[in-house]
């Protein structure tokens, strides 16, 4: 397949959403990274307390194809979803969900106060909200604001402004509301727990290109990247592009 990067579908279009997930699958560098985040979600699938399992923004993702009981859901209809819906409104019953998986959803939610109520809401004792994010690392921050198109705003707050599902956006969400506000986090929602944050992966998703560039490696090269990638972070959490972020529910 021949891979374009200056499609002119709308960025908050369906058919944008369906083109990113042919390029996510076509190029190696960035699949073999999805299947490094997906796989984080598997591992933990194996001790959540029922199998009702949700990825929300599914988009271009492939993660039904390496667990089918994932409920696939975006707010945008695409042929791939399960479900469609907002994660600010979630079509299931109080402690009915054992997992709820994001990658790269969360700081597009507009209300993250409101998400969080739905998860604390749907989630069963010992259920996880598991997310990928980016970070806001030295190593992020300088690529997010001088080479991403989306806004990273430290100082800004809970929520986004009003736009489409990837047209709002603030990739400094995650940090601001787990890291930065995390005592208020704990303040409105007792019951959910932060159990961890791990920084990683400061250069596959970068040489990959993403969605929007061409792969700037050739695929041999991805033993070594992939080992530098996981290695980096070791030294330095300030060397890394994502982070990893579990909450429990309690």
């Amino acid at each position: 397949m021949k891979l374009r990067y200056n499609i002119a579908y709308e960025l908050d279009s369906p058919e944008r959403t369906l083109y990113h997930r042919e390029i996510i699958l076509h190029k190696k560098f960035l699949k073999k990274l999805y299947e490094q985040w997906y796989d984080e979600f598997l591992k933990e699938i194996r001790n959540l307390p029922n199998d009702v399992f949700i990825e929300i923004g599914s988009g271009g993702g492939f993660l039904k194809e390496l667990e089918p009981r994932v409920i696939c859901t975006d707010v945008l209809d695409l042929p791939t979803n399960d479900k469609t819906f907002s994660a600010l409104d979630m079509p299931f019953g109080n402690r009915s969900v054992g997992g709820i998986f994001g990658v790269n959803t969360f700081h597009h939610i507009g209300d993250a106060e409101k998400f969080l109520s739905e998860v604390s809401r749907v989630l069963a004792k010992n259920g996880k909200l598991i997310l990928i994010e980016p970070a806001n690392s030295y190593w992020g921050r300088f690529i997010y604001k001088n080479f991403h198109h989306e806004p990273f705003d430290e100082n800004g707050n809970w929520t986004i402004r009003d736009a489409g599902p990837l047209s709002g956006s603030n990739q400094a969400l995650p940090w601001i509301v787990f890291e930065r506000d995390q005592e208020i986090f704990r303040e409105r929602f007792p019951n959910l727990k932060i159990e961890k944050i791990t920084y990683r992966n400061p250069l596959l998703y970068l040489l990959s290109g993403g969605v929007s560039y061409k792969q700037l490696l050739p695929d041999f090269m991805y033993p070594v990247i992939n080992a530098l990638d996981r290695v980096l972070p070791g030294i330095s959490k300030q060397i890394s592009m994502f982070e990893l972020i579990r909450i429990i529910s309690i």
